[in-house]
């Protein structure tokens, strides 16, 4: 018996393989059919490894050529899987948004809220339009250190949707779960829904056009920041650590998260907080109470840029207390730190963005208010 091509070609047009529309044949999905006498061969390609799909694609073929060309026909199926490449750029961008920071810490307790607050204003005070959106869904701190712990979000309707509008304070945009809850009220939510939050007030905000948008990341290497991560285009992370070794090791660790083939965010650098300490009636004094240079050594070791130290002094305390961050005292030693740290972010942001894709993320448009900066 001599089994005829063009009719086994005819009866695999009658099966489809699972989650396709089209039948086999007309799907491209077999490649070839060789016949040898009573024997013949199909060569299958699937673009989905799936187990039972292959299983199932393999009885269809075996069961078809039986029924409608020949029960007494020896087939062999030979199946290839191909699964096409992606080449899209993680996550959705928002419109009008032009960087995207995440400020981030191995652990609790190193002032990465208060780092990313004094950041924020003095963006501000460079020219540049900023937001801030407090991820931090479990402690956030944002409405106490920018005193609008009493805000409430409106809704404003934008191009026929509903949306919420960031609550303003010193010129900067701020979101966070704070604001639908009260100051006593326990956040108690599991993974989804505090992601599900998350994304609310990412993509369903009224952020209009921002330079930056700093997001302040709970302290870690969790949950919340992978849903971050699979959510917007991180342009670039900063972390922030003291100098002691325990919180060294876990900045290191927050360090490779982004750094991890599977997140694949640039790291623009670390912040070293709490770095000394100096007396206001010693001024030249330094004493370095946690170690001195942990984080500027550990930036050196990673390879990553060093962005500033940032010293203990009790005016940044009480600023962010109050709801007004050290970084607006005009002419003070801390608005001089603050600068400094803040130039190196901006210098890394636009070094980031000249050496990687533009698609990666969207280049700085205005360098206001940072000679530092060498084009």
């Amino acid at each position: 018996m001599k089994l005829d091509r063009k009719e086994i070609l005819k009866a695999l047009e009658t099966i489809t393989v699972a989650g396709e529309g089209k039948n086999m044949v007309e799907s491209g999905a077999v490649t070839n059919v060789l016949t040898f006498g009573d024997e013949v061969v199909v060569e299958l390609v699937l673009h989905t490894p799936a187990m039972h799909i292959k299983k199932r694609a393999e009885d269809d073929i075996r069961k078809t050529i039986h029924d409608l060309v020949s029960p007494e026909a020896k087939v062999k199926v030979n199946i290839k899987v191909e699964t096409p490449e992606k080449n899209e750029v993680k996550g959705k961008s928002i419109p009008g948004i032009q960087n995207i920071i995440a400020v981030a810490s191995g652990k609790g307790g190193v002032g990465k809220s208060t780092v990313t607050a004094n950041l924020a204003v003095t963006l501000a005070k460079m020219g540049f339009s900023v937001g801030v959106l407090d991820a931090d869904i479990y402690g956030p701190s944002m409405p106490i250190m920018f005193d609008v712990e009493s805000e409430k979000p409106i809704s404003v309707e934008v191009d026929g949707r509903s949306k919420m509008k960031p609550i303003e304070s010193y010129e900067i945009k701020i979101l966070s779960i704070g604001f639908f809850t009260a100051p006593s009220q326990a956040v108690i939510w599991r993974g989804p829904m505090a992601a599900k939050a998350l994304n609310q007030m990412i993509f369903d905000a009224d952020w209009g056009q921002l330079d930056f948008l700093l997001i302040d990341l709970p302290p870690g290497t969790g949950d919340i920041h992978l849903s971050i991560m699979q959510s917007l285009p991180i342009t670039g992370a900063v972390v922030v650590s003291t100098p002691q070794a325990v919180a060294l090791a876990d900045a290191k660790k927050g360090v490779s998260m982004f750094l991890s083939e599977s997140i694949n965010v640039p790291v623009l650098g670390i912040v070293e907080n709490m770095a000394y300490f100096t007396p206001e009636e010693l001024p030249n004094n330094k004493y370095y109470i946690f170690g001195n240079g942990g984080a500027k050594n550990l930036a050196e070791d990673l390879q990553v840029p060093f962005l500033g130290e940032v010293p203990i002094v009790q005016s940044i305390r009480e600023a962010g207390d109050y709801g007004r961050p050290a970084a607006m005292q005009t002419a003070s030693p801390i608005e001089k730190v603050f600068e400094e740290v803040t130039r190196n972010v901006v210098q890394e942001v636009v070094r980031r963005n000249e050496n990687l894709p533009p698609t990666e993320a969207i280049k700085i448009t205005t360098m206001a208010g940072c000679s530092a900066v060498k084009k």
